[in-house]
């Protein structure tokens, strides 16, 4: 029964998570996402980030690191977006900050790791 009552748990915590702030979305200009953003986390391991057709909030992003590569349409609002477990957020034109929850392959963990991209 703990058992139960412990996913349950997760479950709620995971959920209150993902929650959707309230607000519209607003168009943003294209020269400040649009492009190749690049950075490295403190483990050294580098990323790239390729926004690209930014049209009012919306854009195409491709997601890169070490052996990981996503792709996804976003939408962006606040000046950030979410791809995958990472989460992108323009700080100033050209700097972008990086959170992402990075796992170790060899033990399984996973740690939230934040870095900052320049954009080229």
């Amino acid at each position: 029964m703990a058992d139960t009552l412990s996913t349950i748990s997760a479950g709620y915590v995971a959920a209150g998570q993902n929650v959707v702030k309230p607000g519209r979305y607003v168009n943003v200009d294209p020269e400040k996402f649009e492009g190749a953003w690049n950075g490295k986390y403190a483990n050294n391991q580098k990323f790239s980030i390729q926004v690209s057709n930014v049209d009012g909030f919306r854009a195409k992003v491709k997601y890169q690191s070490g052996a990981v590569t996503r792709f996804q349409d976003v939408l962006i609002k606040d000046n950030g977006f979410r791809i995958g477990d990472s989460r992108f957020t323009l700080t100033r034109n050209g700097v972008a900050e990086i959170k992402s929850v990075l796992t170790n392959s060899s033990t399984g963990s996973q740690s939230l790791e934040t870095a900052f991209a320049k954009q080229s």
